[in-house]
């Protein structure tokens, strides 16, 4: 159970590693002294690449940039865990399950089909069934296009697990940890890619329950992405 609670805590930012590192060279210099760090000190080195998906890139692009949206279409399509939004003034932005699962992220490099992010996860004492707070910083590159079949993306991530304990325990079940990341990245992608498709066939689906659901942020962004308003 203690493997399943990191491997779910490692997917908390929708990502996963491999290692290519050249777009290191192009992250600003901060950026770049951290991930370089992250790398150093990497307890798992994952790399994913998801199936095709029938939803436009541009659509996915929306989604991406308006992570408070996303998450409330998310909660209104009744997908697990039920995640809020917030955004802090210098751009990043924390996810939060309300029950102990947290997870900050800041884009820190931005190109079209490309996106780096920085991320630091947290999950409470007893969330994840462990008798301790268990974190892990990480660094993202996810690649993404829209090929003949759809929307296909390619993700790496590299994992810095905040107990040296914890990443020496969990090597040998490294097999079992990237086939349950695997499994929790398709999950995530998969789900925002079908609410992404439905808001492209019928936005109308989504304004009454997010009218319902209270977020004037997520009801203006929608409005204005979707409903040209």
């Amino acid at each position: 159970m203690r493997v399943l609670a990191i491997a779910v805590l490692f997917t908390l930012a929708c990502s996963a590693g491999a290692q290519d590192l050249s777009f290191l060279a192009k992250l600003p210099p901060a950026a770049r002294v951290e991930a370089e760090d992250i790398v150093q000190h990497a307890d798992f080195v994952f790399e994913s690449r998801t199936p095709p998906r029938k939803v436009r890139l541009a659509t996915m692009e929306k989604l991406f940039d308006h992570p408070r949206l996303a998450a409330a279409m998310w909660r209104n399509c009744q997908f697990v865990p039920a995640f809020f939004v917030f955004l802090h003034p210098d751009g990043a932005w924390s996810l939060d399950d309300g029950r102990g699962l947290t997870g900050t992220l800041r884009l820190v490099y931005r190109r079209p089909g490309h996106r780096v992010y920085l991320v630091e996860g947290r999950a409470a004492r007893g969330r994840l069934k462990t008798p301790f707070a268990v974190g892990a910083r990480m660094l993202t590159s996810y690649r993404y296009w829209e090929g003949k079949q759809g929307f296909e993306s390619d993700l790496q991530t590299w994992t810095s697990l905040d107990s040296a304990l914890l990443g020496f325990v969990a090597r040998p079940f490294r097999g079992y940890i990237k086939e349950r990341q695997d499994q929790f990245i398709a999950y995530i992608n998969g789900n925002v890619a079908s609410f992404g498709e439905f808001a492209d066939l019928d936005p109308m689906d989504f304004y009454g329950p997010l009218k319902r659901d209270g977020d004037p942020v997520a009801l203006r962004e929608f409005k204005a992405l979707f409903m040209g308003k």
